[in-house]
Order: C-alpha cells, then sequence, then structure tokens
C-alpha cells in the first residue's frame, strides 16, 4: 500500500513556533528510526524495488539537460564560512540561494580561470551550479544541509581522489574573494559566497530511473522526479513547521496525507528530519492519550 514521506529541512529555527498538526502526528508515532541518508530511504518509496538511486547531482542535471558529456557530475553549493581560531565552520545560515544571473556570471568566469583544466560548472535553470569533471571521481562526499553549524574539517570530501577535490574547493575559496559577485552583493548588504561546497557527485546519466507515486516541495534530487502522480510521495518542505511560510505546506501536503492515512488509502506517514524519522499508521494515530510537545524535541 501506498506511503508518504515528509522530509522537513528545517529541523530547528532561531525562533521556533509550535505546530499542533505535526506535533500530534509525532506524540503518536513509533520511535524513531535512524537515518544516515534520508534521500536513500524516501527513494525507496517511489522507486521499483530494482531501481538503484541515481547521485544527486547526476538525477538534477539530467532532468535539466538530458544525458550530458560529463565522467562526474557534483554539485557545487555556495556557502558562508566563519572562520575561528583554529577551526572553519559552516556557518548556521550558510547556504546561500543564488540569483541566476549571479549563477551564471560564476559559471562563465569558473570557465576562464579553470580553462583546459577537464573541470567547467553548468548554472542550472534553479541556479544551480553543478561542478563537472571530464574522469570519473573515488570520492565521497556530505550534504551540507547536514553540517550546518559544524566543524568543516571531518567532513570534507574523503576517498581515493579526496586530495584533488579538496585543492579544488581552496581554490575556488581564493577564486571567490573580493569575486565581483561577491562586490555586488556586499552592496546589497548580503552575505559573501566564500566557498563552493562539493557534494552529491556521481557518473552522469543517459536517463533518469521510472518511479511511481509523485514528488512535491523543494530538494535538488527529488524535484527531478515527476512520478505518475499517484501512489506514495515523497515531500521536502523547507520551512519550520509553525512558521507563516510553513501554513501552506502544511494545508496543501499534510492535511491531505493524515485524511488519506485515517482513510486507508495510505499505510504510513513518514515525518523526518535531521537523523531522524518517525512513522506513524493509523493503528498508531489512535495513541491519543500521549501527550504532546515541541516538535523541534523530537529531532534534537
Amino acid at each position: 500500500m501506498p506511503a508518504q514521506y515528509f522530509r522537513f529541512i528545517a529541523r530547528t529555527a532561531a525562533a521556533p513556533r509550535r505546530s499542533s498538526l505535526v506535533e500530534q502526528l509525532l506524540a503518536r508515532a513509533d520511535d524513531f528510526t535512524p537515518v544516515s541518508d534520508w534521500r536513500s530511504d524516501a527513494f525507496r518509496l517511489i522507486a521499483p524495488q530494482a531501481a538503484a538511486m541515481p547521485a544527486v547531482a547526476a538525477a538534477a542535471l539530467c532532468a535539466e539537460r538530458g544525458a550530458v558529456d560529463a565522467a562526474w557530475v557534483g554539485l557545487a553549493a555556495p556557502v558562508h564560512y566563519a572562520a575561528e581560531m583554529s577551526n572553519v565552520r559552516l556557518a548556521p545560515d550558510g547556504m546561500l540561494a543564488l540569483r541566476p544571473e549571479e549563477a551564471e556570471a560564476l559559471a562563465v568566469d569558473f570557465n576562464r580561470v579553470w580553462t583546459d583544466s577537464g573541470t567547467h560548472l553548468i548554472a542550472g535553470r534553479f541556479a544551480d551550479l553543478y561542478c563537472i569533471f571530464d574522469r570519473a571521481l573515488r570520492v565521497m562526499t556530505c550534504d551540507p544541509q547536514e553540517i550546518l553549524d559544524r566543524h568543516i574539517e571531518e567532513f570534507l570530501p574523503a576517498g581515493a581522489d579526496a586530495p584533488a577535490v579538496r585543492q579544488l574547493m581552496s581554490e575556488m575559496e581564493m577564486w571567490l574573494f573580493e569575486h565581483a559577485v561577491n562586490v555586488a552583493r556586499a552592496a546589497q548588504g548580503l552575505k559573501p559566497i566564500t566557498g563552493l561546497w562539493l557534494w552529491g557527485g556521481g557518473a552522469a546519466l543517459a536517463s533518469l530511473p521510472t518511479v511511481r507515486g509523485f514528488c512535491a516541495g523543494a530538494d535538488v534530487f527529488f524535484r527531478a522526479f515527476t512520478g505518475d502522480g499517484s501512489g506514495s510521495a515523497v515531500i521536502v518542505v523547507p520551512e519550520a513547521p509553525g512558521s507563516d511560510a510553513w501554513h501552506d505546506a502544511e494545508s496543501r501536503w499534510l492535511e491531505p496525507a493524515v485524511e488519506q492515512l485515517r482513510s486507508g488509502r495510505i499505510s504510513r506517514l513518514d515525518l523526518s528530519a535531521g537523523a531522524r524519522s518517525f512513522s506513524v499508521t493509523a493503528r498508531a494515530n489512535r495513541r491519543f492519550w500521549r501527550r504532546r510537545r515541541p516538535w523541534w524535541g523530537y529531532f534534537a
């Protein structure tokens, strides 16, 4: 039977607000399941049993441009680092959103500076930056969303080709220092881009795997899959529960999902954030006696 997977990207907030529906569901849920790769868990809901999950960057770029001549594709996420006495931290609000013209300007200039290097940048239509390599890389990377407000050292690329990738990231930091895009951002009171964090990489795709169900919300990987509009679903919500922007997502996606759970049209509702996922079934939803507590406490 179909299930729905809700991923809350914002598991904390500067001044978090309560969310009655989310807290009701969490209070009645089964105990949490540790999550090491939430995208992999969610992908299994919508993918046929034999389908392997493609790399995040490869799927996103394939959805935009189809087959691309590349041996390895990674996302180059614009970030803002906070330098400390002996460490570098990814700032709590250090994941930056680019405007299309900024992404295009960075791609053009990168390709000018790194010409004939076997590496170039592509600006996507959602202002994502893709780093394209003409050779396959053996490297493991981390989603920057998972390391906000943490020291970056232990999360830097690892593997046989990690030294080359780390070197490129260091060179990009120097290139970005006083870059024209950053000068313009400073004039507008915006945080400077102090680095491009390479992650989500893998072999380029000739085509996307077929999925069943549907995807909605805001995620660079799952927006690549349109699905057939029925069955299971993956919904990624960037807003923190209880915030002003959250209410639209709640009425559009979560409330209908709860109704489908009650009516038996779906078997399970998963609520995921950070490194935890909670499952609510129709049977669990009858645990009305459980006391509610602030939603952010469940994902601490």
